[in-house]
């Protein structure tokens, strides 16, 4: 496919670096030459320089065949403005856009074929917060994602000595839990992924990802690691859009305190939120946390814009005895230096931004896609379609689909007499048409062959 990408800054960027490795026709646009020389030297992609909403600009990029537009520039009028030229001067199917303004995203009228033509809304700040307040929902996971509406899940958690499972074979799991079914998707020791087999020991460390019923997640975490007991008292530093959004999640089940500099930006947190309690001052401020009993918080959320306050402030609040610490780390090149020392989560937004871009970019019908492991692995929710004679795996066993190396089925979601039926997958169980079936991919480089299995029709036969 062709996809024009307009902005080159971290999202722009690391969605370029993604689909260049599939073999894709990647343009770049933005206005800074220096950052598009750059990744033009490391990536192999076309680049053009100049604004991204300028009619002109885009011609030269060639969006005249372009099959997608995403437009994720810092500027959510620019986004929203070369998609409406990509629809009305060069007619362009697909357009997606950042926009992050909550003025904006309150009217989804707006986003129509009718008004500003955006086929797919991307807002960052709301993916996070979701992402985030699925962690706080379950203590001890290192990540959690939805697949078909949140029926399934797909956990990573690490192994704790003293966990029942730790030490085990794989295999010992089905015997101990009888009436819960799971899978684990893969386990990463070391960094280095292993392919579980039934006769896999789980070692103390181990960061295992295990997909699972929703209803069924904290039985199989225990088998893992000793359960933590739910969060109470949350602490936000950084009151900017995220931190507003969570905090807007979160405060009607929890404790929350949100810790904002800005003076102007207190009074309107202040105004918009009605069970939290706000709080002027810097959250690496000893003394401020201190007054406000920091040892007694059971998780902080660092969430400002600044990489290294939000690092110094969450090491700050886990000397001082907090229990959990999660910061915002925009720089890539931080998060592995971070998380699993002092701070306990790094939260990468391009990351969980990129995997909603993912999910709308992929052939094949995606329903969701979540970048793992800092865009080396993959989950798919992707749709079976077509029958025995049309598909590659509708109508066949689990266990004799031509998978690629690395890449395992996780579970099914099926729909029958209007009722989801969670299938979790064992390789007897047969794939039928409108299957959700889950993958998980320890090496991204195989999505290609992946999207080719769930095709319908003869082009690959």
């Amino acid at each position: 496919m062709k996809i024009i990408i307009l902005g080159a800054g971290q999202v722009g960027g690391s969605l370029a670096e993604s689909l260049a490795s599939e073999r894709n026709d990647i343009v770049l646009v933005d206005s800074d030459e220096k950052t598009l020389r750059e990744l033009r030297d490391k990536l192999d992609i076309g680049v053009v320089h100049g604004h991204a909403s300028h009619p002109d600009v885009l011609q030269e990029a060639g969006i005249e065949d372009a099959d997608i537009v995403v437009a994720v520039t810092n500027n959510d009028e620019t986004n929203m403005a070369a998609c409406q030229i990509a629809h009305t001067l060069f007619r362009v199917t697909t357009k997606i856009a950042r926009v992050r303004a909550a003025a904006y995203l309150q009217y989804p009228e707006l986003f129509s074929t009718d008004a500003i033509p955006i086929d797919v809304l991307i807002s960052p700040e709301q993916i996070v917060s979701e992402y985030i307040s699925r962690l706080i929902e379950h203590p001890g996971a290192l990540q959690v994602l939805d697949f078909a509406d949140g029926r399934v899940q797909l956990v990573a958690v690490r192994a704790v000595q003293g966990g029942p499972l730790v030490g085990h074979q794989l295999r010992y799991l089905r015997e101990h839990m009888p009436k819960v079914d799971t899978r684990v998707a893969a386990i990463y020791r070391r960094n280095s992924p292993i392919i579980p087999q039934g006769s896999t020991v789980i070692e103390a460390g181990d960061e295992v990802f295990f997909i699972a019923a929703r209803q069924d997640i904290r039985a199989v975490m225990s088998e893992l690691r000793r359960l933590e007991h739910g969060y109470k008292r949350i602490t936000i530093a950084g009151g900017g859009n995220i931190g507003l959004r969570l905090a807007h999640r979160l405060e009607n089940r929890y404790s929350v305190k949100v810790i904002e500099r800005d003076h102007d930006r207190c009074l309107f947190l202040s105004e918009e939120l009605s069970n939290t309690i706000v709080l002027h001052g810097s959250a690496s401020d000893q003394d401020l946390l201190l007054e406000e009993n920091i040892e007694d918080t059971d998780v902080f959320l660092a969430l400002t814009n600044d990489d290294e306050a939000n690092i110094m402030s969450s090491l700050l609040a886990k000397r001082l005895g907090t229990r959990k610490v999660m910061a915002l780390i925009n720089n890539r090149a931080y998060v592995d230096l971070v998380q699993g020392g002092e701070i306990d989560i790094a939260i990468s937004p391009q990351q969980n931004t990129i995997g909603s871009l993912l999910t709308h970019v992929r052939r094949g019908d995606m329903v969701n896609v979540h970048s793992l492991r800092r865009g080396a692995a993959e989950a798919i929710e992707v749709i079976a379609h077509g029958d025995s004679r049309t598909s590659k795996v509708v109508g066949k066993k689990i266990e004799d689909i031509d998978l690629p190396e690395g890449a395992s089925i996780g579970a099914i979601v099926r729909e029958r007499n209007g009722e989801s039926q969670v299938l979790i997958a064992h390789d007897n169980i047969i794939v039928e048409t409108d299957d959700h079936v889950i993958v998980f991919l320890v090496d991204r480089r195989h999505t290609r062959h992946v999207e080719q299995l769930f095709q319908v029709g003869f082009g690959f036969f």
